[in-house]
């Protein structure tokens, strides 16, 4: 009897399943599918150039910090590049699509799904923000359909992600975020009017690192024939860090330095030549 009602049970969680799927009408949602790869390149501000040229608002505290990565690029290390030794690239870096990205729309949620990274839920349930969040390099993100021209269709995503943890940055030369990781990150997402195969992106950072909400957009375009690539940060990757230090693995698969003038590590538990 209980196994007949266990059935039964599944047999009703199945039915309520594919009436929700058959519910979600897909035409009230705009059109994003295939792949979309960011226009500018990995500056924040596309733009803007990059490293300075990007004029950062940041605090005087934090601009030190961001000189102290250029200078240490200068030499040849990774500055304030948490991606160097493959953490996970976070909010709101990882939205410079560099690789493809995909989004699949569903009405509680859209899924964010990464050709090299990790992927971002948005939930569009009405939920509000949970007391404990576990906090993540991509965030926790709560959005919202809009329809903008009154036409009966969604037409505009809003979102707004918090819970982050780090450390993470801007872009490749290191302009930084608070270590604190109180961030809030506000995204307006949208078809360009004039060509459908450019989606918008509105960013708008708020950090203790900054003087003020740092907003760009960013604009990705769409390939819809494109094939999938599988991609690890770890994979292949020839820095090593030891002690705190950068090193490289030449192509000869020797160690070496990576900026000039660098002390080799320390080899005290490594048998030593005898002079």
């Amino acid at each position: 009897m209980l196994f007949r009602r266990s059935l039964s049970m599944l047999a009703a969680a199945l039915c309520m399943g594919a009436a929700a799927a058959q519910a979600h009408d897909a035409s009230k949602y705009p059109d994003w599918a295939g792949q979309w790869r960011i226009s500018g390149g990995n500056r924040w501000d596309p733009t803007k150039p990059g490293g300075r040229g990007q004029q950062a608002p940041l605090t005087s505290e934090y601009q030190a910090v961001f000189e102290a990565s250029l200078a240490d690029q200068k030499l040849g290390g990774p500055g304030n590049d948490p991606s160097s030794w493959c953490y996970p690239t976070g909010m709101p870096r990882l939205m410079t699509a560099i690789f493809a990205i995909e989004f699949v729309i569903l009405p509680e949620v859209t899924h964010v799904l990464f050709e090299n990274r990790l992927p971002r839920r948005v939930f569009t349930d009405g939920r509000e923000w949970p007391k404990n969040i576990p906090l993540t390099f991509g965030g926790y993100s709560i959005g919202r359909w809009l329809d903008t021209d009154n036409d009966g269709r969604f037409d505009t995503l809003e979102i707004e992600t918090r819970a982050f943890k780090g450390p993470r940055n801007f872009e490749p030369t290191g302009i930084p975020l608070h270590e604190d990781n109180q961030s809030v990150i506000k995204e307006k997402l949208y078809l360009d009017k004039a060509d459908p195969n450019i989606l918008n992106n509105e960013i708008t950072t708020i950090d203790n690192a900054l003087t003020r909400p740092w907003t760009v957009t960013k604009k990705y375009n769409r390939d819809r024939s494109g094939d999938w690539l599988e991609m690890y940060c770890n994979e292949n990757s020839q820095h090593i860090f030891i002690s705190g230090q950068a090193y490289y693995v030449s192509a000869d698969g020797h160690l070496m330095p990576q900026k000039k003038d660098q002390p080799p590590p320390d080899l005290r538990y490594f048998p030593q030549a005898q002079k």
